[in-house]
C-alpha cells in the first residue's frame, strides 16, 4: 500500500526524530523546569552521599528531625543530580533531565509507530506527551519516566506475542526501584497483564507459570536497593498520609483551567467511538484506574499520558501497516548531532538562579550569616533552598520524614493559628522566619509582639525578633 501524504509527513522516522528533539529543547530552554524547590534538597542529598560514600539513612539537614531515620528511596537519582550540578552547575542539571525527556518522547514515538501512522500517530504522541508536560520538573520522577515507558511497552509486546515479558526488563525494574517510588506502579502493571494472559490464553496454566516466574523475578529486582523489602512498602506508607493533600502535586485536578488531560481524554473517546474500536476489559479497567488517580492527584497526569497512549495504540490503529518504528543510521546521526549542538548551547549559557516561587534569593541574602545559623521557621516551599544553602530548616518537602502529626501542626500554625504559631516560636527558640509573601503566616508575624520585618519583596518576607540585627 502506498503511504498517503499524512503518513509520509508524520511517519515513524519523523515522529521519533521530532519528539526526541522537541522534548530535549523544551527542557533545556524553558525556565519552569527548575521551578520546584525539591530540586535543591535532592542535589544536597546526592552531594552528601557522594562526599560520604554512603547512602543516607538518617536526616542530616533539618534541626527539627536531625538524626531521625530517613529512607532516601531516590538515592540514585539524587547522586546523578548532584554529579550533574557539580560538573556543570544548573545547566548540567537541566541537561540531565533534558536527556531523560528526550528518551521518554523518543521511546514513546518508537513504540506508538509500531501500530500507528500519519495524523493518528502524531496526535496520539502529542496528546500523550502533553499530559506529562506538567511533570517536566528537575526531580527524580522525570529520570524514571523513560523506564516507565520501556516497562509498559515491554509488557504490551509480551501480551501481543503471547509470551512472558523479556528478562531484559528486569534490570529496568532494578534501576527504576533505585530512582523513584513509581516502580510500584510497574509491578502493578505486571499483575494486570498476567491476569489478562491467564484469562485469554488457551493454555492458562502455561501462561500462569510464565508470568508467575516473571512476577517473582520482578519483585526480587525491585528489592535490589539499599532498603530491600522496606523499599517495597515505602510507597504505600507515603500514599497513606492524609496530610499529602496540602501539597500541590497531591491535590485533585482543577478543571477550572483547561487541562491537557481533558483534551486527551476527549480526543481518545471521540476516536474510539467513531472507529468502533474495542479495548480488552482489563485494559479498560486499568485506564479507568489511572484516570481516577489523575483526577484525585494532579501528579498522575503523566501516567495517563504515557501508559494510556501505549494501551490505546492498538485499538486506534485502522488496520493499515505502520512503518518500521526505527530511525535510519543517517537520521540517528542527525538527531545525535542536533542534541549535541543544543546541549552545547545550553552549557555555553550558564543558568543563574534568581528569585522565584521556591528561590528566595534576595530575601535570604539580607539575613546576616550568624542569624542564618539560628533556628528558623520557614515556608514549606523554601525548605529545599535553605538546605541547599547550608541552613537547617524547620520543615521541607520530605513528608515521609516529618510525619502526619508534624505536618498537620505546621498546617495549623500557617493557617494561621496564632496560638500554635506562638508555641512553635517559643518551643524551638526561633530567631527568624521566612515565608512566601502570600503565606497567611506573614500577617500573623506582623502582629506578633517582639517581632519585626527585616526584609520583604514579592517573593518572600523575613521577620526577626526585636533586638536581632
Amino acid at each position: 500500500m502506498t503511504p498517503t501524504f499524512p503518513q509520509r509527513l508524520f511517519g515513524a522516522h519523523a515522529a521519533i526524530f521530532l519528539a526526541a528533539a522537541a522534548a530535549f529543547a523544551v527542557v533545556l530552554f524553558v525556565p519552569a523546569v527548575l521551578n520546584d524547590g525539591d530540586t535543591y534538597w535532592h542535589i544536597a542529598a546526592g552531594r552528601w552521599m557522594l562526599d560520604n560514600a554512603s547512602v543516607l539513612r538518617i536526616d542530616p539537614f533539618s534541626y527539627t528531625f536531625a538524626g531521625h531515620r530517613w529512607q532516601t528511596h531516590e538515592w540514585l537519582a539524587e547522586c546523578a543530580m548532584a554529579l550533574a550540578y557539580m560538573g556543570a552547575g544548573w545547566s548540567g542539571v537541566v541537561l540531565l533531565f533534558a536527556v531523560a525527556a528526550a528518551l521518554t518522547a523518543g521511546l514513546l514515538a518508537y513504540h506508538l509507530a509500531r501500530k500507528l501512522s500519519g495524523l493518528t500517530l502524531a496526535l496520539t504522541l502529542l496528546l500523550g506527551l502533553s499530559c506529562a508536560a506538567g511533570s517536566l520538573l528537575a526531580r527524580p520522577h522525570l529520570l524514571a519516566l523513560p523506564l516507565l515507558e520501556l516497562w509498559t511497552a515491554g509488557l504490551l509486546i509480551a501480551r501481543e506475542k503471547s509470551r512472558a515479558p523479556s528478562w531484559l526488563l528486569l534490570p529496568v525494574m532494578a534501576l527504576w526501584a533505585n530512582l523513584h517510588a513509581s516502580f510500584l506502579l510497574g509491578l502493578g502493571l505486571v499483575f494486570v497483564f498476567a491476569l489478562e494472559a491467564v484469562l485469554e490464553e488457551a493454555d492458562y496454566a502455561a501462561a500462569l507459570r510464565r508470568w508467575g516466574i516473571f512476577i517473582a523475578l520482578s519483585l526480587l529486582a525491585a528489592m535490589l536497593t539499599p532498603y530491600g523489602f522496606a523499599g517495597l512498602i515505602f510507597p504505600f506508607k507515603l500514599a497513606a498520609m492524609p496530610s499529602l493533600y496540602l501539597i500541590g502535586e497531591w491535590q485533585p485536578t482543577d478543571f477550572r483551567q483547561l487541562q491537557p488531560l481533558a483534551i486527551a481524554v476527549g480526543a481518545a473517546l471521540y476516536a474510539l467511538l467513531t472507529r468502533g474500536a474495542r479495548i480488552k476489559p482489563l485494559r479498560v479497567l486499568l485506564l479507568l484506574g489511572l484516570l481516577y488517580l489523575a483526577l484525585i492527584q494532579v501528579r498522575h497526569h503523566m501516567l495517563v499520558g504515557i501508559i494510556g497512549a501505549l494501551i490505546l495504540a492498538e485499538p486506534l490503529a485502522q488496520g493499515e501497516p505502520a512503518e518500521k518504528s526505527r530511525l535510519s543510521w543517517s537520521a540517528s546521526a542527525a538527531l545525535m548531532l542536533l542534541l549535541a549542538v543544543l546541549g552545547g548551547v545550553r552549557l555555553m549559557m550558564p543558568i543563574v538562579r534568581g528569585d522565584g516561587a521556591s528561590t528566595p534569593a534576595s530575601a535570604f541574602a539580607h539575613v546576616p550569616e550568624e542569624l542564618a545559623k539560628a533556628p528558623v521557621l520557614n515556608d514549606y516551599a523554601f525548605g529545599g533552598y535553605l538546605i541547599f544553602n547550608g541552613v537547617r530548616p524547620y520543615i521541607d518537602s520530605r513528608a515521609e520524614l516529618y510525619g502526619e502529626k508534624f505536618l498537620a501542626h505546621y498546617a495549623r500554625l500557617v493557617s494561621p493559628d496564632k496560638q500554635a504559631l506562638g508555641e512553635t516560636l517559643d518551643k524551638y527558640k526561633v530567631r527568624w522566619t521566612i515565608f512566601t509573601a502570600g503565606n497567611p503566616a506573614v500577617g500573623a508575624m506582623d502582629a506578633t509582639a517582639g517581632w519585626h520585618r527585616l526584609y520583604a519583596d514579592r517573593w518572600a518576607v523575613v521577620h526577626v525578633r526585636d533586638g536581632e540585627p
